[in-house]
């Protein structure tokens, strides 16, 4: 089993950065930040990188990399209401109607806050399973 150690990240201070570098941190807080990985590992499967979402939402004015970190959320929210952690939760909704119809209010921000404070407690549960796991044997 994963144990993660990313458990608080700040997510309204990294959807500021990548709002004011239009998405160019998350090119490198992706892989390098262990981002990836542990998305993989929370959803049980491979997600496409981070790199190939941002090229293709170069001729599609980036409506393809919203489109599918909305996805991500939204799987997400379905873990982690199976896994009965409390609301509230990132979801498709959340992630994109703050991304653009918040784009003004700093929503990229705030939807980037609520999509890490459910990964944030996700993995929080996650590890304290695993520890109850290795006691139990």
């Amino acid at each position: 089993m994963f144990n993660f150690t990313h458990t608080n990240r700040p997510g309204f201070l990294l959807g500021l950065i990548d709002f004011f570098t239009a998405g160019l941190f998350f090119l490198l807080y992706m892989p390098l930040g262990g981002l990836q990985q542990e998305l993989e590992s929370i959803l049980g499967h491979p997600i496409m990188p981070y790199w190939k979402a941002y090229l293709l939402g170069i001729p599609t004015l980036f409506i393809y990399p919203l489109i599918w970190m909305a996805g991500i959320a939204e799987e997400l929210k379905a873990k982690a209401i199976c896994m009965g952690l409390e609301g509230p939760y990132t979801s498709w909704w959340h992630m994109f109607g703050w991304n653009v119809f918040g784009l003004l209010l700093m929503g990229p921000a705030v939807a980037t806050h609520r999509f890490f404070d459910t990964l944030n407690r996700m993995e929080k549960a996650l590890n304290r399973q695993t520890a109850c796991n290795t006691e139990e044997k």
